[in-house]
């Protein structure tokens, strides 16, 4: 089997997006960022936390949500409170996370890494509500029947065939043990 590493990871994104798209996947040393391209760096970059497999997964999800004029904004323009949101701001939260953690979710399962949903509130110990949990699963199930969106498809086929995963069907998704 090959070895899930940041590096293929990276390798693959860059393959398919670096050209047709002008997006990079960069591993950054602090917090996970989407910077456009500027007058200092020609691409944009999709910036990942730390070397961390799921980060990178993650933030790619939210690449392959946004649309075109999102994609020109830093950090698309999306509205973020760090940790320590109330219960009202994580249910917030959790509306605008239900498409990136469904593609994450597929992303995951393509690449063979197991995916964990993220609350993203450690400071208030908010975790991920089943309600949440629900909605993606859902959004996943929803995808599977009716089409994956072409950017996170063609990944989901390039990772299978680099990590040597099946192709992806509804009954490898369970919020089981989740």
């Amino acid at each position: 089997m090959t070895e899930r590493t940041t590096e293929s990871l990276t390798r693959l994104f860059n393959d398919l997006f670096s050209e047709t798209l002008n997006t990079v996947l960069v591993r950054g040393d602090d917090e996970p960022v989407y910077l456009p391209a500027d007058t200092e760096f020609p691409q944009h970059r999709v910036v990942f936390a730390h070397g961390f497999f799921a980060s990178a997964l993650h933030e790619i999800s939210h690449w392959c949500v946004a649309g075109e004029q999102r994609r020109q904004l830093i950090d698309f323009g999306y509205w973020y409170k760090p940790d320590g949101r109330t219960a009202e701001e994580q249910a917030e939260f959790e509306k605008v996370e239900v498409k990136p953690q469904a593609l994450e979710w597929m992303l995951s399962e393509a690449a063979g890494h197991k995916f964990h949903f993220s609350a993203d509130n450690l400071g208030s110990d908010i975790g991920a509500s089943e309600e949440f949990k629900e909605n993606v699963f859902r959004q996943v199930q929803n995808y599977l029947a009716n089409g994956v969106p072409e950017r996170p498809a063609s990944l989901i086929k390039v990772f299978q065939s680099y990590y040597g995963i099946e192709p992806l069907t509804s009954d490898r998704f369970s919020l089981v043990g989740k």
